[in-house]
Formats: C-alpha cells, sequence, structure tokens
C-alpha cells in the first residue's frame, strides 16, 4: 500500500505540534543566519553538544557580517572541540559569499542557497523552509531514516540513483501547508523516536503505516552497503616548552584537524630521538592515549621538552626551524586558540596544574 500523502503528513504535523521539540533556540526564530548555524552545527553532531557552541557563537559573531569579518583562527577557536572542521572553514567562507554576492541578506530560495559554500541541498531546504516557508523537502540522516522505514524503502543509499527516488518520495509527501511544522516534525521523529538502535515505534504518530515496522526489523533501514574504512594511525607529539611558552604548529588547510594549532608530530620515538640528539634541556614521556575519530583510530605519544631558559635565541631557532612552520604560544592565548579536542584537554590540565601551584 502506497503511503498517502495528506494523511501521513497531517499526522506528522499534529504530532510535532503537541510531543515535538519546540524549547531549542533555533526555533524561536525566522533570521535565516540563526537557522544555517543550527543546521551546520547540527551536522553529524548532536543537540546537547550544539546548545553550548551555538549561544557561544552568536555571542561572538551576531549576524552573518560579523562572521564574514572575522578572522579564520578566530573562527576555529570557537569552533575547537565541536568537530568536523571542515564545517567552521566552510561557515566562514559562506559568511563572506552571503555579504560578498548577496548584500549580507541570505537568498530566500533553496535553489540559490545551495549555491552557497558549504550549504548542501537538504540544509538549503531547511533553511527555506524553517525561515521562508518554502514547500521544499529535507533529507538528512534523521529524515532517511523516517522515510526509509515507513515507505520500506530498501534501495542502497550509497547509490545515487536509490537517494535520487528517496529524494522524490520526499517531495512526493510534503503537505500543502504547514511545511515548517512538517518539517521539524520529521527531523524530531529521527531525532527521539525513529532512533538508529532501538526504534519507540508503539509511540510512532505513523507506526500503523510502517513498512519497515512491519517486516519486524526496522533496524535494518536505511540501507547503505558502503562502509567507511576505519584507519590507525600512531605519532610521537612534541610538546615544546621556553620560557613558560609552548611551540605549536598550525595544520594544514587539508586533512584531520586542518587549520587548527597542534603539536609538532613525529611519525615515530626513532624519528624523534634523531632528531632531538643535541638539544638542550630535557625530555619527559607523558601518558599515552588513542583519540578516537569518525574513521580513524589515531594513537599519540607525547612527549614534553622543556628547553633551559638561559639558551641563546639562535639555539631554539635553529630547533623550531626543523619543526617547520609555527610559532610560541604562552598558556592562555593557546587555550584562546583553535586547538584539537585532545590537545585543549591536555593543556587545559596544564593550567589546573598550574592554577593549584
Amino acid at each position: 500500500m502506497k503511503l498517502k500523502p495528506p494523511s501521513f503528513s497531517a499526522r506528522v504535523i499534529a504530532w510535532q505540534q503537541s510531543h515535538g521539540r519546540h524549547t531549542l533556540p533555533w526555533q524561536r526564530t525566522r533570521d535565516p543566519y540563526r537557522v544555517w548555524l543550527s543546521e551546520i552545527m547540527l551536522q553529524q553532531t548532536q543537540v546537547a553538544t550544539v546548545l553550548g557552541y551555538y549561544e557561544r557563537f552568536l555571542q561572538r559573531f551576531p549576524d552573518v557580517r560579523a562572521l564574514a569579518d572575522a578572522g579564520i583562527d578566530d573562527v576555529l577557536a570557537l569552533w575547537s572541540g565541536l568537530g568536523y572542521y571542515s564545517r567552521a572553514r566552510n561557515l566562514h567562507r559562506c559568511a563572506q559569499a552571503v555579504v560578498e554576492r548577496h548584500g549580507g541578506h541570505f537568498p530566500a530560495g533553496s535553489a540559490q542557497l545551495a549555491e552557497l559554500p558549504g550549504i548542501g541541498r537538504s540544509t538549503a531546504a531547511a533553511i527555506a523552509a524553517f525561515c521562508f516557508g518554502e514547500r521544499v523537502a529535507i533529507l538528512d540522516g534523521n529524515v532517511k531514516r523516517v522515510l526509509s522505514r515507513v515507505l520500506g524503502f530498501d534501495g542502497d543509499l550509497a547509490t545515487a540513483s536509490h537517494e535520487r527516488q528517496l529524494w522524490a518520495e520526499a517531495t512526493r509527501l510534503l503537505p500543502e501547508r504547514g511545511i515548517e511544522a512538517y518539517t521539524q516534525g520529521l527531523m524530531d521523529l529521527g531525532a527521539t523516536l525513529c532512533l538508529a538502535r532501538s526504534p519507540q515505534c508503539l509511540l510512532c504518530p505513523v507506526h500503523e503505516d510502517c513498512a519497515g515496522l512491519r517486516t519486524g526489523s526496522p533496524e535494518r533501514f536505511p540501507v547503505k552497503s558502503r562502509k567507511l574504512k576505519r584507519g590507525r594511525r600512531e605519532h610521537v607529539w612534541l610538546w615544546l616548552q621556553w620560557r613558560e611558552r609552548l611551540w605549536l604548529a598550525q595544520r594544514p588547510d587539508t586533512g584531520v584537524w586542518a587549520g587548527l594549532w597542534s603539536l609538532p608530530e613525529f611519525d615515530s620515538t626513532a624519528d624523534f630521538e634523531a632528531a632531538s640528539v643535541g638539544w638542550p634541556g630535557a625530555g619527559e614521556g607523558l601518558p599515552s592515549f588513542t583519540h578516537v575519530l569518525t574513521h580513524l583510530d589515531w594513537t599519540l605519544h607525547p612527549m614534553r621538552w622543556r628547553l633551559p631558559d638561559r639558551v641563546a635565541g639562535s639555539r631554539v631557532e635553529a630547533i623550531t626551524d626543523s619543526l617547520g612552520a609555527g610559532r610560541w604560544f604562552d598558556l592562555d592565548d593557546a587555550l584562546a586558540a583553535g586547538l584539537p579536542a585532545p590537545l585543549r584537554k591536555l593543556l587545559a590540565a596544564e593550567s589546573a596544574g598550574m592554577t593549584r601551584r
């Protein structure tokens, strides 16, 4: 039996109005800047994590012009710890594009929004629906899960043609009116009831029509065969300290932690020992740890090396030249910069220890 749009959308809207989420800060506005910011932050990140970042970001960058005028280091510093840093760089580029191309005003249509840096089809549709009332479908991760289960859609979403089919179904099911509540309702269902594991099907307003539930295994939807292959990486992390400052290197514009300030890396202990032959001062190994990323388990072995205060500046410069581009930071300045989460944790522990001393 094919799902009927009026019945399906009406139940989603009614459920959202009575049981959906209504208190999130980005729900109390039709300002496209704030909605866009929330949509980007919520990509692959839970609401509970985003809330604090969202408020701090708006305090520092209250509108799109403020963000466009900021330096990328300031943007990355506020984003530090939120992960998926390409989002922050695209956010900055997008703000500049809105100012340069559209005079500081977000375009009102999803097609134009999707032409901006870092705004994909689903994000553009969400902004257009929530801020301008455009009747357009979204298809983020939560909505893919809801619709593929309700429809019993078993096409492999790793295949472009199947994803296009699901987009067509999402568009077919759109209501004639109430696009904002409907769109929010689908998001809320995916976030609160139609969970990836252990979905709460009996509480779902559309469970009677759910083809996935009728199979007895709604968890097998959506189907996506292409699995992310996890990698492993291991490095020595050099914490070089001189006169209460530490040396940080800015990472390349692409790859893991792109554009963030971090500690210099060595491929192995042997490489580090070879590089540090003849350095004044002494090193101490700090506890190793493994940082888990979406696609990578990264084992890091921090090595703290203290250069004597009295060592000549020319000798220190020769050492830092061998480490590549970077600069000295005092601890407070480092903590205010854009840092990877594990380094921020390491330095915060150092700061707390200095305070206790």
